[in-house]
């Protein structure tokens, strides 16, 4: 067995290892959620962490883990005695990210189900992580249906599994850990919600603690039992605080001060719903013990706030999770000048008038988070990166014509585009696909690996011929022939590639700040439909790949934002760029198709021929049949039609920019479907 790096040997990362800390300490808190870029220890404090558990006491031959102090009444395994059990570690379970349902939450054990026709429940990952940790890295690309199993699972503290006529229910209480890199794609703030705290890592920018990380994953490189052997003392002390925090934790007292602290501070924020309050106030609470307390501080509130609110603070996909500390202690302080003057029995004149107390608040001190959305600690700052706000655009390079950056209009609802046919990619929420999960529709003979067995197919197929076998007693005699693999249709996510005239014909700037806020719009389309996207642009001569196929939505929206236009159009180098992007794509992930959605008014103008180059490019994602959309933004009282033109060469369906808000795409939806048939 590896011996893991010491969860006390960690240099830095205060957040990340309190965090974890609390949880251990009290599993309730509802788990951490590790965001960070990569090579900052994540996964490592996370695996060290397990080392630090105290054993658990568990009921021997119990595959579900139970306490033979207080045993799961309704544990599949039992009814269990009271009594001494067995002692082992705590366990820590890695969910991979390609893990199936199944999996997870466990299933029908089908070899005894046909071996010896009896209904028998083989567990999951979920059974296994009881009174353990359960870590997921890269939780940001785990399927959408798994990490809502997860989370229920974490919420409820038990697993309830209804399928295949198997109905089972079991405890499942564990200290829930995910980590993720931003940068490949966010999680969806109703799934960020469900984190008891979020803590946001990134490596040390000072070269004595970067040369201490070093030293100390060399020195453990080298000899791992011997660097372990060095930190004992240090992770020994660590356990026997944990174990002694545990037990002062039910002594605890949250008195009516601290809620009222915490229900003050989350309204102040303005979070949704009560999940926020009830975690800040079992986080603060895990902190006095931690602390060796018995009482709740507002220290302990405001240590909660910061590792409970900041991913709560999401208000759309492009927002930045984070907390703005100043306003934190301004509410903490208003809060204590209320208290105080409630206790004094002062009720004479308004005694925030002014809002908060002397000196450093000022005037208004609670307001200007609110209302300057141009500050950097504004409620809307991470609404969309702003390039060039306040009327100073930042420059964006140089060349004949160029104009500066402009902002994109409020961005609005759209109805679903989608691929026609029937595809195979990733699970996802856009086009129909055959997937893993979703809707069962039939049954075949399996093409290579069984993985999902069609069991009343199987038993159908195999039933005639048991005669002939020699059937002999209950069990069912199945051949590899019998076998059935189920088929379901789910839905698939795409490859969204944007391709974006940015040339001096869409360069007025209201123009062009109604098509960045309807490409802003197709963004946040494909950032609920678990999409990647890619960003092309072209001006000028030439077409540049803004941002290569990612499932970053964010990434693409601050390209977007910070786009120059200016210059010619040379829209059959975009589209030719486009097509190289989707030719190397098909290379890395195959069964994922494309929809292309190109930006422009279709006045080609770069190069010789513009318009007849424009055309042949434009056939070539014919030729493929790649599902296309060409967004026209031509305006004013003559038009010329061209981008309707160049709809037709992709086979393709051409909508306005007023076409694309709500109800007005369901007709666009169903051209392009029948454009396909």
């Amino acid at each position: 067995m590896t011996t893991p790096f010491p969860f006390t040997a960690v240099v830095g990362q205060d957040d990340l290892r309190l965090a974890l800390l609390l949880n251990a300490v009290s599993p309730a808190v509802g788990g951490v959620l590790v965001r960070g870029e990569k090579g900052t220890a994540k996964s490592t404090a996370v695996r060290a962490l397990s080392a630090l558990l105290p054993e658990v006491a568990v009921v021997p031959g119990c595959r579900f883990s139970c306490d033979p102090s207080s045993p799961d009444p309704a544990c599949p395994d039992g009814p269990h005695e009271t009594g001494p059990g067995a002692q082992r570690p705590a366990r820590m379970v890695e969910l991979p990210v390609g893990a199936s349902e199944d999996r997870l939450v466990g299933a029908l054990d089908i070899e005894r189900a046909l071996a010896e026709g009896v209904k028998a429940f083989e567990p999951g990952l979920l059974a296994d992580a009881h009174r353990g940790i359960l870590y997921v890295d890269e939780v940001n690309l785990l399927h959408d249906h798994l990490v809502d199993l997860l989370l229920d699972a974490a919420a409820m503290g038990a697993s309830y599994v209804e399928r295949e006529g198997v109905s089972v229910r079991h405890a499942a209480r564990f200290l829930l850990v995910g980590t993720m890199n931003p940068e490949e794609g966010e999680l969806r703030p109703q799934l960020l919600d469900r984190f008891g705290l979020t803590v946001e890592v990134a490596a040390s920018r000072e070269p004595d603690q970067r040369v201490e990380v070093v030293r100390r994953r060399l020195a453990y490189d080298d000899d791992p039992e011997g660097f372990a052997t060095r930190w004992a003392d240090e992770e020994s002390s660590v356990r026997a605080r944990i174990i002694a925090a545990r037990a002062l934790l039910p002594s605890v007292r949250l008195g009516d001060g601290a809620l009222r602290q915490i229900a003050a501070t989350c309204a102040a924020f303005e979070v949704d719903g009560m999940r926020a309050d009830i975690v800040m106030a079992r986080t603060a609470t895990a902190l006095a013990a931690w602390a060796g307390r018995t009482d709740v501080l507002a220290e302990d509130v405001r240590q909660a706030a910061l590792l409970a609110l900041p991913h709560r603070r999401r208000r759309n996909p492009f927002d930045a999770p984070g907390l703005d500390e100043n306003k934190l202690d301004e509410t903490l302080e208003e809060f204590a000048e209320q208290e105080k003057g409630q206790e004094q029995g002062s009720e004479d004149d308004d005694p925030d008038p002014d809002g908060g107390p002397d000196g450093s608040g000022g005037g208004g001190g609670q307001q200007p988070p609110e209302s300057d959305s141009d500050g950097p600690e504004g409620d809307d700052a991470g609404a969309r990166p702003e390039a060039g706000e306040g009327g100073e655009p930042q420059p964006s390079g140089t060349g004949s014509g160029e104009q500066q950056p402009v902002r994109a209009s409020e961005p609005f609802r759209t109805k679903v585009l989608s691929v026609p046919g029937l595809g195979e990619g990733a699970a996802g929420r856009r086009s129909r696909a055959r997937t893993e999960h979703g809707r069962t529709t039939g049954a075949r003979r399996p093409q290579g690996a069984l993985t999902k067995l069609h069991l009343a197919a199987t038993i159908q197929a195999a039933a005639p011929h048991q005669l002939a076998r020699g059937r002999a007693g209950r069990g069912l005699v199945v051949r590899r022939d019998d076998l059935r693999q189920a088929t379901r249709e789910g839905r698939e996510g795409n490859l969204v590639l944007f391709v974006v005239d940015a040339s001096g014909s869409m360069a007025a700037r209201q123009r062009m700040s109604a098509v960045k806020g309807a490409v802003l719009s197709l963004l946040l389309d494909a950032y609920q439909r678990r999409d990647k996207v890619g960003l092309v642009t072209f001006r000028g001569a030439a077409a540049d790949v803004a941002l290569p196929p990612t499932s970053s939505v964010d990434a693409a929206a601050v390209r977007l934002e910070s786009l120059p236009t200016g210059g010619r159009t040379p829209i059959a180098a975009g589209l030719l760029k486009a097509h190289d992007v989707l030719r190397v794509e098909r290379l890395r992930d195959p069964a994922r198709r494309a929809l292309v959605v190109v930006v422009t008014d279709g006045r080609a103008t770069g190069g010789p021929e513009p318009v007849a180059l424009a055309g042949r490019a434009a056939r070539l994602f014919a030729a493929d049949g790649v599902a296309s959309v060409v967004v026209d933004c031509e305006s004013g009282p003559v038009r010329l039609g061209l981008a309707g033109q160049l709809a037709g060469e992709l086979e393709g369906t051409a909508v306005t920019l007023d076409e694309l808000r709500a109800d007005s795409i369901v007709g666009l939806v169903k051209d392009v479907q029948r454009r396909a048939a």
